[in-house]
């Protein structure tokens, strides 16, 4: 990861946009967000279809690629520790989302988050505050 976030960096520096200020990257992770989830308009495809769609995945790649940076960028420009930050999240996730639990819910249900246990634990970190 800190071979990436340096190259991130290097390539911010070298173009003068290493001063960019939080608010436009965040903007624009969304921007390009919006750009990945375009690609699915009017589609739901499975899983395997996907995959086995190589012009879709090219598209998918460019799009989640451009999202990806954006959101490296930000961190490397604020000084964060990205690889801790998100090994911190899945700990928190893991926790929050018993593996257990929500294989049973997949295995019973769609798996995509819109079944109502996944919903009830939510509801409950949102009631306490966390995330």
């Amino acid at each position: 990861m800190k071979e990436l976030e340096q190259r991130i960096l290097t390539h911010l520096q070298e173009r003068g946009w290493d001063k960019l200020r939080p608010s436009d990257l965040a903007k624009s992770i969304m921007i390009e967000g919006a750009e990945l989830l375009e690609l699915f308009q009017w589609e739901n495809k499975e899983l395997d279809e996907v995959r086995n769609d190589p012009e879709k995945l090219a598209a998918i790649k460019k799009e989640l690629a451009d999202v990806m940076i954006y959101a490296i960028e930000m961190s490397v420009l604020l000084g964060l520790d990205t690889k801790r930050f998100i090994h911190d999240k899945l700990d928190h996730v893991a926790k929050k989302y018993p593996a257990e639990l929500m294989r049973k819910i997949a295995n019973g249900g769609s798996g995509s988050g819109s079944d109502s246990e996944y919903w009830k634990i939510k509801s409950e970190y949102r009631k306490r505050g966390e995330q």
